[in-house]
């Protein structure tokens, strides 16, 4: 479901559909979403620059295989983007056969031409990171179990 204003419709189809998509290849065209000085934040990252994002997004192929973006529901109004979507891969260390799933929401704020000046993600990063790694997820479970008890 989405509901987009007609001022941005297509600036937001094309961010969909560039994340839909993306790729090693792709990231180095950033520029076709982002503005050169635009602002990102999730909750590894705060940088301010389109190659600062850029080197975030390839180093994303580093450690993952097969990382892909589905979004579920976007929602604007005026310049403010709302997106929600699950981060699909597989980790090329551990457990490279088992597909894990983050799901988390992004805030764009778009400039007068459909780019993205500011992006900030939100995800919790133990739950739906550090828990679905070996070892250390064990850990973060205890952790988890012994706060809430």
């Amino acid at each position: 479901m989405s509901l987009i204003s007609t001022s941005h419709e297509a600036a937001v189809s094309n961010i969909i559909q560039f994340f839909e998509t993306i790729s090693p290849e792709t990231v180095l065209q950033l520029h076709r979403i982002y503005t050169p000085k635009a602002w990102f934040k999730d909750p590894f990252n705060q940088v301010q620059g389109l190659d600062k994002i850029e080197a975030i997004f390839l180093h994303m192929y580093v450690g993952l295989d097969n990382p892909t973006f589905k979004i579920i529901h976007s929602q604007v109004q005026d310049n403010e983007v709302f997106l929600t979507w699950d981060f699909i891969f597989k980790f090329k260390k551990f457990n490279s056969d088992t597909i894990q799933v983050v799901h988390g929401a992004s805030h764009l704020t778009l400039d007068e031409n459909g780019l993205i000046i500011r992006h900030r993600d939100y995800w919790d990063a133990a739950e739906e990171m550090y828990e679905k790694i070996p070892v250390l997820g064990s850990l973060m479970r205890f952790i988890r179990r012994k706060i809430n008890s």
